[in-house]
């Protein structure tokens, strides 16, 4: 006895989108897992992916009245496939594409905090030669260096001009606001200020470029 699973037509082209839906869940996380191990090329897997995000996205759009939630629907035929429904349900673009766009994220972020400590390099060194030697001027001034080079990644805690900038904040903190900086101690400062940008410049990547 033949045992129909549908009714008529809508029926039909119902159970054929699921099937349609479950093959792509299927066959992404099958690729997910062979770009995590290497057994495909990036711009193989990107390639592949893309077609079947697209896939995906008309699919479900298409199946949206009955299928409102992709992960109900994998639950419910036990598919257990979580790098597929990250990938087509919360990212919505290949791995390749992510990594890509958080590499470029981090360039422009660090670019800019770059731009920052030599702004802020170039005030302090600028006050002193204009004799704004007080406390309340210089304090300022050093803490945001401070605070610009510390957000900086590529450079080491060690970092010379961290280690300056904490030991002037430190020894201005214990000075009155009103108190200025002798002589000796402006230039003193500025020189560690020059050779600490010196420093600086030298370790930012490419800097001889």
């Amino acid at each position: 006895m033949e045992v129909k699973l549908w009714n008529d037509k809508r029926e039909r082209d119902m159970y054929e989108n699921f099937a349609e839906l479950y093959a792509i869940i299927r066959a992404t996380e099958k690729l997910e897992k062979a770009y995590i191990r290497d057994i495909i090329s990036p711009s193989e897997y990107e390639i592949e992916c893309q077609k079947l995000i697209t896939h995906f996205k008309t699919l479900a759009s298409t199946l949206k009245d009955t299928i409102p939630n992709i992960e109900q629907f994998a639950d419910t035929y036990k598919m257990d496939c979580p790098a597929a429904i990250n990938r087509l349900v919360v990212s919505g673009v290949p791995a390749t594409v992510e990594h890509r766009a958080a590499a470029a994220t981090s360039s422009t972020t660090s670019a800019a905090i770059v731009a920052e400590c030599v702004q802020n390099f170039i005030t302090a060194m600028d006050s002193l030669k204009l004799n704004m030697v007080a406390v309340d001027q210089v304090h300022p001034l050093l803490s945001d260096l401070s605070a610009s080079l510390n957000k900086l990644t590529i450079l080491p805690p060690d970092f010379e001009g961290k280690t300056k900038m904490r030991d002037w904040i430190s020894r201005l903190s214990k000075m009155g606001a009103a108190d200025e900086l002798t002589e000796q101690q402006a230039r003193q400062l500025h020189f560690d200020l020059e050779s600490s940008y010196n420093s600086f410049m030298a370790a930012l990547p490419n800097s001889g470029t």
